[in-house]
């Protein structure tokens, strides 16, 4: 469950430290708050000052929450999606350690589907 606590200020941090990543933009998020995106890709988005939601392959997903690292998603536990409330000053760094953790699993996956796809292209060539 989550509960109505946040860190003042935390949006911004987050965002500042987001924003200083190669390739990523912000938008509002459908369901509010700010989503931050690699490209199409969405990293993460957040819900002002208290939560974050980050997406994640099934086997990072459950790592995470066996360590008590985050919680399964708050309105879609059984997606890869994972949430993390920001209680306390330290889960500001928390929440960014989790984004770049997702931001890297994303761009790794965009840099090899590029890879391939330049191969595909020298190929035919």
């Amino acid at each position: 469950m989550f509960f109505a606590m946040s860190v003042a200020g935390a949006s911004r941090k987050i965002r500042q430290a987001v924003a200083a990543w190669p390739g990523m933009s912000e938008a509002p998020h459908r369901f509010g708050g700010v989503e931050f995106t690699l490209g199409k890709r969405e990293i993460g988005h957040l819900h002002g000052d208290r939560l974050l939601d980050v997406p994640f392959p099934r086997a990072v997903h459950d790592e995470l929450i066996a360590a008590g690292a985050a919680e399964p998603h708050h309105v879609l536990p059984e997606s890869g999606w994972i949430s993390f409330r920001i209680a306390r000053e330290e889960d500001v760094t928390a929440a960014i350690a989790l984004l770049r953790k997702s931001y890297d699993l994303i761009a790794g996956q965009l840099a090899r589907r590029a890879a391939q796809s330049a191969a595909v292209k020298a190929a035919r060539a």
